[in-house]
């Protein structure tokens, strides 16, 4: 079907269990070893062009200049190895997916993909690896697949056996524990007309704090506050919320401010297919590719497939960056995306008989090295691809992980996109990482004093 193509690994036997995922201190101690790196991932490269990883830059590179904002990386003076277009996508169609086919063939003419040389050279904190092998012989699917046990901070499975601990490693993979930024958002129709928005955005995720940590078990995993600059008739609007550890019993809350009744409320449900302001071109749990509670979806865990994903991108956030070069029709301008072989994890979520969503299939694909989806592809009720997501992530130095960037939301059936959290002309709302944050900032009465 979706996957048919796919030249999978042995881990395609996996099956769809909520087994336990502890493995014996002899398999954990693999981890950060000759053959694997801490997060699991095969130190290897492959024969097609896979770099081998190294790890060697933690929150530095070569030529970097601030200890915080944007910096062009370390490949900036790379040129693109070939492209791949839709006269050509033939030879290639076996490290693409669905959704990059589907956008090369719809968008011959705008749509197109740079490929970059391979690098694997960013790593992570100490304490991350070690949170890692902490979780290999401790942590486990609980409250039938609504939890998680382990320590916060990093991927509870680096050995995944069902579809359950995959999609629990894509939703709590080690990134920053707090952002902050002015986002802008585009909104392009198939008109080629754009609608602007523009929102002051933060985040929270106390497990990811190096000094505070946690278990998967605490209450909270995360807080967010979201304010209305653009448009107009949004501006004033703020939404502030929670997302929990465990979703059993409990769900993803928001309060909004609503300027026009000058008053906070408690939001109704806001998670799973909520739409998003400004256009709803994507969902709640599109954020990330794919957030929140799994319990809507079977997950299978398909395997480990070789594909061109967006990666290393610094420039498509460059502040020198006009949003004119950036925003086109059809796709965003396809010069300033970098695209490399990398090799990721294969989820698919199908839809559980009786509940809702509108995405009855789901296929997630995560970075072998840090568990970050990097791209979805999302099929409507008729089994056909709909929305496809790409995500532009850049290492950060602030927080020694990869940081999200511009992210694309394809309406493949609206002929329109999305592209939200861009920054580039932001000045110094330009995003600022792991700098303190508390909790009294996401509480309904900062969503009143954040709406007048």
């Amino acid at each position: 079907m979706v996957l048919a193509s796919c030249v999978l690994s042995a881990t395609a036997a996996f099956v769809a269990t909520t087994a336990a995922a502890k493995v014996d201190a002899a398999k954990a101690a693999e981890l950060d070893g000759p053959k694997l790196t801490c997060m699991g991932a095969e130190r290897a490269g492959s024969p097609d062009g896979v770099a081998a990883y190294t790890g060697k830059y933690v929150g530095t590179w070569p030529g970097l200049k601030k200890p915080y904002g944007y910096d062009p990386g370390p490949f900036a003076n790379e040129k693109p190895l070939f492209t791949i277009t839709s006269q050509n996508m033939a030879k290639y169609a076996d490290k693409l997916t669905p959704g990059q086919k589907a956008l090369l063939t719809q968008y011959p003419d705008s749509y197109r993909m740079n490929i970059y040389p391979s690098h694997r050279d960013f790593g992570f904190a100490p304490w991350v690896c070690d949170t890692v092998k902490k979780n290999a012989v401790t942590s486990e699917v609980v409250d039938g697949g609504l939890g998680i046990t382990g320590t916060s901070g990093a991927i509870p499975f680096p050995f995944p056996k069902s579809g359950l601990e995959a999609i629990w490693n894509v939703i709590n993979p080690h990134r920053a524990w707090t952002e902050k930024a002015v986002c802008d958002i585009a909104d392009v129709y198939s008109n080629g007309s754009i609608a602007w928005g523009r929102n002051k955005f933060m985040t929270l995720n106390p497990g990811n704090n190096p000094n505070q940590r946690g278990s998967f078990q605490d209450k909270i995993n995360a807080y967010f506050y979201t304010g209305y600059l653009l448009p107009e008739r949004d501006k004033g609007f703020v939404a502030v919320g929670v997302q929990p550890n465990d979703f059993k019993g409990a769900s993803t809350q928001s309060w909004q401010y609503q300027p026009g009744i000058r008053r906070v409320r408690q939001a109704p449900e806001v998670g799973f297919d909520y739409p998003v302001p400004p256009a709803g071109l994507r969902t709640v749990d599109d954020d990330y590719a794919f957030n929140g509670s799994p319990e809507r979806y079977n997950w299978k865990l398909v395997g480990k497939k070789e594909i061109y994903v967006p990666y290393d991108n610094f420039k498509i956030n460059d502040p020198s960056l006009k949003y004119s070069q950036l925003i086109k029709p059809n796709t965003i301008n396809p010069d300033y995306e970098r695209y490399e072989l990398h090799r990721v994890w294969v989820l698919e979520g199908d839809l559980k008989d009786g509940v809702r969503h509108i995405y009855h299939k789901r296929v997630i694909y995560a970075d072998e090295d840090s568990w970050m989806a990097l791209m979805a592809d999302n099929y409507d009720a008729r089994g056909q691809l709909w929305r496809v997501t790409l995500i532009n992530y850049f290492y950060s130095q602030e927080s020694k992980t990869f940081h999200r960037g511009v992210s694309v939301y394809h309406d493949l059936t609206a002929k329109a996109y999305e592209a939200g959290y861009m920054v580039n002309e932001r000045g110094d709302d330009w995003w600022r990482i792991n700098t303190p944050l508390t909790p009294a900032m996401f509480s309904p009465g900062a969503a009143a004093r954040g709406g007048h």
